[in-house]
């Protein structure tokens, strides 16, 4: 294994870093379509799970076609990294989506316990999860960013 030039050679890995960016835009659309909304900034959205695009599905999305691109439509590492897609994608609709439901109803069963002076529980975070809309969003926006993304790195490499 060859190092890269400035250090590791992790700092080439175009699959890994389609998928990083195809994380952090997702991240991105799901600031600004907030500020749109709010005309506030809340930088919770960098970090914060669920929304539209789903940054999970982008992330997977991504790292699925970039590796396609780079290894191979046939390669055996793009057969992992789709089942690994797919395997977090159904999770963000189903389990985490059906576990952010969950806390919902929760939250009101405290409110109400709250209301009486009964309880001082903390909220639960309600948005965990995706719909499937959202889910789709981020399968789109993973694919068509990281094929755009490693595609330029492609062309970089070449001309250096």
């Amino acid at each position: 294994m060859a190092l890269h030039p400035f250090g590791l050679s992790v700092f080439s890995n175009v699959p890994l870093w389609a998928a990083f960016f195809s994380w952090c835009s997702a991240q991105a659309i799901k600031f600004a379509s907030d500020f749109v909304r709010t005309r506030r900034f809340d930088f919770r959205y960098f970090v914060s799970t669920g929304g539209m695009p789903s940054a999970h599905s982008a992330t997977v999305s991504g790292l699925a076609t970039s590796i396609g691109l780079v290894e191979g439509w046939d390669s055996s590492v793009l057969a992992l990294s789709s089942v690994f897609a797919i395997i977090t994608m159904f999770d963000a609709a189903t389990v985490r989506r059906a576990a952010g439901l969950q806390a919902k109803v929760l939250n009101e069963i405290v409110d109400e316990m709250r209301k009486d002076r009964r309880l001082r529980a903390a909220k639960l975070k309600e948005l965990l999860g995706h719909t499937r809309k959202e889910v789709l969003a981020g399968f789109a926006w993973g694919i068509a960013f990281s094929s755009v993304f490693t595609m330029v790195c492609a062309r970089i490499g070449a001309a250096a």
